[in-house]
């Protein structure tokens, strides 16, 4: 296992579902798989983060891409392919130390946006292998790695066809209102230790 391979695995790990070394970098529909290559690559899918959402997102898919490109250019890409999602709806998405609540130390790093078919998809430009927060806890200096992630409905209203008109105000946005989250990682399995 790479260098590169094991520093995922370690900030992904909680948020990856087991998977093999494979050349071809075919992802099988149950787990996550690294490649070689140029770029090595690591797959995950979120699920929906509470029962009632999943029974209102059926056929909700969200799988997640990551090519391990920091040590060769700066940055990996992070992209996010999703279907079967409430059409044209935004939702944020975030790196995070817990994957559900209190979610811990959490990274605002970027939007998808469905279509009128429910489909979304968008590629940000991030360090994700090596991702954390810094912060003093009691005037210690304390890292906390990031390596979960969730998706938040980015308007408050937009969870209402499930959740009703009452449903929780979240600060996971921009304008510090959000939606409650719909996605995360924590039905997922840890990677396999190097």
């Amino acid at each position: 296992m790479t260098t590169t391979l094991r520093r995922t695995a370690m900030v992904l790990g909680g948020a990856l579902v087991a998977g093999s070394v494979a050349a071809s970098g075919a992802v099988a529909d149950s787990g996550a798989s690294t490649s070689s290559g140029s770029a090595e690559e690591v797959h995950l899918k979120l699920t929906p983060s509470s029962p009632e959402l999943a029974g209102c997102m059926p056929h909700a898919k969200v799988r997640i891409e990551v090519r391990l490109t920091t040590d060769q250019i700066g940055f990996d890409f992070f992209n996010v392919e999703a279907s079967g999602l409430p059409p044209n709806t935004a939702f944020t998405v975030f790196l995070l130390e817990q994957a559900d609540s209190p979610f811990g130390a959490a990274e605002y790093i970027g939007d998808i946006f469905s279509d009128k078919k429910g489909r979304a998809e968008n590629t940000f430009r991030l360090i994700v292998a090596e991702a954390f927060s810094s912060t003093l806890v009691d005037g210690q200096r304390v890292r906390v790695d990031l390596n979960q992630v969730g998706m938040w409905f980015a308007d408050p209203a937009d969870d209402d066809f499930c959740l009703g008109p009452d449903s929780p105000v979240t600060p996971f946005d921009g304008d510090d209102e959000a939606g409650v989250q719909a996605f995360n990682s924590l039905n997922t399995t840890p990677l396999p230790p190097p």
